[in-house]
């Protein structure tokens, strides 16, 4: 059985939320979303493209990562053309970021995990915290490492973004994902804060899923909370 918790916080210094998420342990859909752009389009970006590519998961079946590759490429095209259209959403962009099971079988599911830009998802089993997504940043692609890229005064510029660019580069995984194992979705917000090894012993506590959540969110403020901070957490029971 799926349990999941996610929150969402502005974080110590930004004023408005520009990230924004879903989840679904029914359909086993948990969606991720850090929108980018002025005045409010950065909050629609993430707003609009979470819940679009929600509907178009509860309407295919989990069949392979080519459907969550065709879906993010029509919540792009939609977000270009919703930009086009209204030039208060002119360079409106998002980070996207999807975990989805397919068929569980006793106490082992499959779970498809599709990124745009640097939100992360992470697995945690048998005590050890594992990166799934890859980020797709410009120091990311230097080969930086976690530490240096929370220094890095363009760690926030992104390669790929959904409605950046009329062709979308989606990296996608399968991961195999048994009982006691977590997945941990969050923004930069907390990442980029918050180095692994705390995310580590943050996941390997005693905690429930909604505590750890509120904790891992107030780490990231304690230090400083410089940007939006998003959480979620999955648990295969």
């Amino acid at each position: 059985m799926l349990e999941a918790f996610g929150i969402s916080d502005p974080g110590c210094v930004r004023e408005n939320n520009e990230d924004f998420f879903l989840t679904d342990t029914d359909a086993g859909i948990f969606i991720l979303a850090d929108g980018m752009g002025g005045a409010n389009a950065g909050e629609y970006a993430s707003r609009f493209s979470a819940e679009m590519l929600y509907r178009l998961l509860l309407q295919s079946a989990p069949d392979g990562l080519d459907t969550l590759n065709r879906d993010f490429a029509e919540v792009n095209s939609a977000v270009r053309e919703a930009a086009r259209r209204d030039p208060a959403l002119e360079g409106m962009g998002t980070t996207l970021l999807v975990a989805r099971t397919v068929d569980p079988v006793a106490e082992r599911v499959e779970v498809q995990i599709a990124s745009v830009g640097d939100s992360r998802a992470y697995q945690y089993s048998g005590g050890a915290l594992s990166l799934i997504t890859r980020d797709q940043t410009w120091v990311a692609e230097l080969g930086l490492s976690d530490q240096a890229l929370r220094r890095h005064p363009m760690r926030h510029l992104l390669t790929m973004a959904v409605g950046a660019a009329q062709e979308l580069q989606v990296n996608s995984e399968v991961v195999d994902v048994k009982a006691g194992d977590q997945i941990l979705l969050c923004s930069d917000g907390l990442h980029g804060v918050v180095d692994e090894q705390f995310l580590r012993e943050a996941l390997n506590s005693e905690k429930s899923l909604e505590d750890k959540c509120h904790y891992l969110v107030e780490a990231a403020k304690q230090n400083g909370g410089p940007d939006n901070i998003t959480v979620v957490l999955i648990q295969l029971n």
